[in-house]
């Protein structure tokens, strides 16, 4: 009997302690981790470099009010502007929360800056922002509504990489004049399915949007922070967003969410927004350490490398395993193993893998996800493939 409310639906395994890529359950089994707190664990479980940054930030100051200013948080703020093409940053401490920011930002753009009176935000199908009410009626997948009705106006959704789609919806929401305030978009899609945006699609968004002074909103919850093999997930699109949304990878595994934006969409004022725990000393020590040994020891080079490997060795098993396996798709160390086989689900293979002592995590009925620490070792994805194809022969035999 627990006390923790029922909403998780949990695996058998309870985690004592980690290292690298490695964890240990409490009878002292170890396990191959290469969901990483859901692309959260940057620099893997208990890394050295944030055990002592995060211990010496307890010695100082863990929490103060943003009533005061908070150098910690300028130095990540600094850091971020610095290294990306935004201008200011809000600190909160979720990607929901970062999205509920964009959302409150894209709205009160759409008021002063467009003249809207009821402004629209569209989204794509299949997409996810988060599980806040505002954030569950901005995310295209209605299995995440239901229960929860009726959702905040303002959303509509048009098909991924669509531009078709995309073109149909602005002009039907905006055949009587200006509505839209705002485009949210995920550079690739995580618990969508894993499917990277498409160049050409973007180029195509950025270009209305600038034409019809339309605020592009990335969120790079899960993309951000190195884990596509590019700092930042529009760096793999070669377009810029006018603001996007952090959090999961930036923290290495403690909460902290982002909200940052150019200089012009600048908009939010005090008595706007706030956060409590939002931007404090220990997890922007947290972010600023992160942020830095992603930097230092060339990580974004090591992902593009431990991707195009991973990628490749669950190539082959496609290769093998035709029938159950069709496809592979992603970007860096965010991979997605697409299954084909109405029998063999997801999360079936999850579960199944967790009896070979590897860690992995779905991504919808038919998407298997790979989220590593960004510091995992060659021999480290050959030893999850092999051990992931164990578990498939266990299924499928």
């Amino acid at each position: 009997m627990t006390s923790v409310m029922n909403t998780y639906t949990r695996f058998p395994l309870q985690v004592s302690k980690g290292k690298g890529a490695w964890i240990r359950d409490c009878d002292g089994n170890q396990y191959l981790d290469v969901v990483a707190g859901i692309a959260t664990c940057t620099l893997g479980h208990s890394d050295p470099v944030m055990d002592w940054a995060l211990d010496q930030q307890l010695r100082k100051l863990q929490h103060i009010s943003n009533l005061y200013q908070i150098p910690e948080q300028e130095a990540l703020a600094a850091w971020i502007t610095t290294h990306s093409c935004f201008d200011k940053v809000f600190f909160c401490n979720s990607g929901a929360e970062a999205n509920e920011a964009a959302i409150k930002l894209a709205r009160k753009y759409g008021h002063q800056v467009r003249g809207i009176e009821r402004p629209i935000i569209l989204t794509a199908e299949a997409s996810f922002h988060g599980r806040t009410l505002a954030t569950i009626s901005a995310t295209g997948q209605p299995k995440y509504h239901k229960g929860f009705e009726p959702m905040v106006r303002g959303f509509r959704f048009f098909t991924y990489n669509d531009i078709s789609s995309f073109d149909r919806l602005l002009e039907a929401t905006e055949i009587e004049g200006p509505r839209v305030a705002a485009v949210l978009l995920e550079p690739l899609q995580g618990e969508g399915g894993v499917n990277p945006g498409n160049i050409d699609f973007f180029n195509h968004v950025r270009k209305c949007c600038d034409m019809k002074k339309i605020l592009l909103i990335f969120d790079e919850v899960q993309t951000g922070v190195g884990r596509t093999g590019e700092l930042w997930g529009y760096n793999k699109l070669g377009i810029e967003p006018d603001a996007f949304t952090l959090a999961k990878g930036l923290g290495g595994g403690i909460p902290i969410g982002a909200l940052a934006v150019k200089e012009k969409y600048d908009l939010l004022c005090p008595g706007d927004h706030a956060s409590t725990f939002g931007g404090n000393p220990f997890a922007c020590r947290a972010g600023l350490t992160v942020m830095k040994e992603v930097e230092r020891r060339g990580l974004t080079y090591h992902v593009r490398c431990m991707g195009e490997l991973l990628q490749e060795l669950l190539k082959q098993l496609v290769t093998r395993y035709p029938d159950h396996l069709r496809d592979v798709r992603g970007w860096g160390l965010l991979q997605g193993l697409v299954l084909n086989n109405t029998s063999l689900t997801a999360p079936s293979l999850v579960k199944q893998a967790i009896t070979e002592r590897l860690l992995i995590v779905p991504a919808g009925p038919e998407v298997v996800r790979f989220l590593p620490p960004l510091t995992i070792k060659p021999k480290e994805l050959h030893t999850a493939v092999n051990r992931l194809e164990k578990a498939l022969l266990s299924i499928i035999s």
